[in-house]
């Protein structure tokens, strides 16, 4: 869900309804990532919690780096 919207904002600003879906799951996953003592992984989703949670999407440059941290993040959490 992360690296899908992470993408799409790559390409377009995302819907009031995809940001709050991707914040939820970033919110989420910070917390389980932390339960486990994946400290990397709990920064890493909190970054892009914060992203999704701004009442103004990032552009797309953003849609880039938030890109590049859930990939991040999902090898993080592949290896465990």
């Amino acid at each position: 869900m992360l690296e899908l919207a992470a993408s799409a904002l790559a390409q377009n600003p995302l819907t009031a309804a995809e940001r709050e879906e991707a914040h939820a799951a970033a919110h989420k996953l910070a917390g389980v990532l932390g339960t486990f003592g994946l400290t990397r992984g709990t920064e890493l989703a909190r970054q892009l919690e914060i992203a999704f949670s701004l009442e103004s999407t990032p552009g797309p440059d953003a849609g880039v780096k938030l890109a590049e941290i859930a990939a991040e993040l999902r090898v993080i959490v592949e290896s465990r």
